[in-house]
């Protein structure tokens, strides 16, 4: 066995929790571009933003010059319930490939909603009690960031209305019904409840929606409902922000032991658990502090990096959101149903898009079929049955460690281990019965979705 003076799992303990969370946008030259009104193409002001979200969030939205900002002690109290989250050391996976790589696994998956989505839900929840609402809507996809949301809001007493994708509406009923338990009210998505899912169903009938879909039903909901605001799982720079407790943790994990990663991988759909974990490690390589390599994994299916296009385009598919300047796919573009519904999004975050833009991060898609035999190889040696998403950096992570296999490189390899499985057994059904296959979309499949982007002066890279 390799090491035992670092051991299996690296624990912080309760005092030493961020007090603060890390605003990677701080230390960014190149800032992310704003949100446009699309109407009028100008930035998005607060006062733009307010109907829609709650007001200390839009004042986080807006911020990208306040390095650090103060968790409120209510949020770090709830923060303690499952916080600070282990820090694994994978020594039976690195036995098991033959690797002189050492790897480590932030594991977020302690907590009933089974991944990192609730370290921003209480936040979100919180700030939408205190300016005194009566609840919020969302979207889900694979049903985390629906559970983690409905877990926030019973702590809270907030009302909660989700939008779920109706794909995993239908092949994650056991998620939904957590959701229920937790007092949430779940709608599969797109629905004849709004007006956009009306529209979007006449338009594609029979469709399995898409994260796109279920994100306007919500913004509808929340902008026609008096006391309510819409929140987000996912994509934008709040989210980001509240996610960057895991990359504090980490760090902190690591230096205990005086260990510096070489390459920091995370599972890339809209980009919240990918900016949390690299967050401090990012901003020490915009300071010239430290270098490592930094690098998104996204589904082949939908691969919003590595084969989109860097422009300015709708969060959503009906088109009521404001404008990002993102990778993207094109908010028409419908992902293939992988069983990867967290990362079953079209575009990604604009933090996340301007550090890859800048060349600051490597980005690489992988197949469905590949990412579930890495998770049923983590699963049977690491002994967790992790989430299909974040299964694509455990692709990547074992692929990174048998390069140094190949080379005899000593790297240290961290990835987040963004969740659990528990309730994807449907999709580890199909792989174990050889009926999942792998959907990679054509030049002509994105040309549709790039067709739809809206195009003025200074919309492109």
């Amino acid at each position: 066995m390799a090491n035992q003076n670092i051991p299996y799992k690296i624990y912080l303990s309760e005092s030493e929790l961020p007090r603060q969370w890390y605003n990677l946008r701080a230390d960014m030259k190149n800032k992310p571009a704003p949100l446009l009104n699309p109407e009028t193409l100008q930035p998005m002001t607060a006062a733009d933003l307010a109907p829609v979200f709650c007001e200390e969030l839009v004042a986080q939205e807006l911020d990208d010059t306040t390095p650090f900002i103060d968790i409120p002690s209510e949020i770090r109290d709830y923060y303690k319930m499952y916080r600070p989250a282990p820090l694994m050391r994978a020594y039976r996976l690195e036995q098991a490939l033959g690797t002189p790589a050492k790897i480590y696994y932030k594991f977020e998956g302690n907590n009933t909603s089974g991944s990192h989505k609730l370290n921003s839900a209480i936040a979100q929840a919180y700030y939408a009690k205190k300016q005194g609402l009566k609840g919020v809507t969302t979207e889900t996809g694979a049903g985390q960031w629906g559970t983690a949301l409905s877990m926030a809001c019973a702590y809270f007493g907030l009302d909660c209305k989700v939008y779920m994708v109706k794909v995993s509406y239908e092949q994650k009923p056991f998620r939904r019904e957590v959701m229920r338990t937790y007092g949430a009210d779940v709608t599969p998505s797109p629905s004849d409840t709004t007006a956009v899912g009306r529209k979007i169903l006449a338009e594609f009938p029979g469709t399995g929606g898409s994260l796109g879909c279920a994100i306007s039903e919500a913004v509808e909901a929340a902008t026609t409902r008096e006391g309510y605001r819409y929140v987000l799982g996912s994509v934008l720079s709040q989210v980001m922000l509240h996610q960057s407790v895991i990359g504090l943790e980490t760090k902190a994990a690591l230096d205990k032991y005086d260990i510096t990663p070489d390459i920091i991988i995370g599972c890339a759909g809209g980009g919240s658990n990918l900016g949390g974990l690299i967050a401090p490690f990012m901003g020490q390589k915009l300071r010239g502090e430290a270098d490592y390599r930094f690098i998104a994994v996204e589904p082949a299916s939908c691969p919003s990096l590595t084969r989109g296009k860097y422009a300015y385009d709708f969060c959503d598919t009906g088109m009521v959101c404001p404008l990002a300047k993102m990778y993207t796919l094109g908010s028409g573009f419908i992902p293939a149903p992988n069983h990867a519904g967290g990362l079953r999004y079209h575009g990604m975050s604009s933090v996340l898009s301007q550090l890859y833009d800048d060349g600051l991060m490597e980005a690489r898609s992988v197949e469905q079929t590949a990412v579930f035999a890495a998770a049923e190889q983590f699963a049977r040696i690491e002994g967790i049955l992790p989430a299909p998403e974040s299964s694509h950096a455990i692709k990547v992570a074992v692929d990174e460690a048998l390069a140094c296999k190949r080379s005899g490189e000593e790297k240290t390899i961290v990835f987040g281990l963004t969740g659990t499985g528990y309730f994807d057994m449907t999709a580890y059904e199909r792989y174990n019965n050889g009926e999942m296959s792998d959907y990679i979309p054509t030049d002509e499949d994105l040309a549709r979705g790039f067709a739809g982007l809206p195009q003025f002066p200074g919309s492109m890279n």
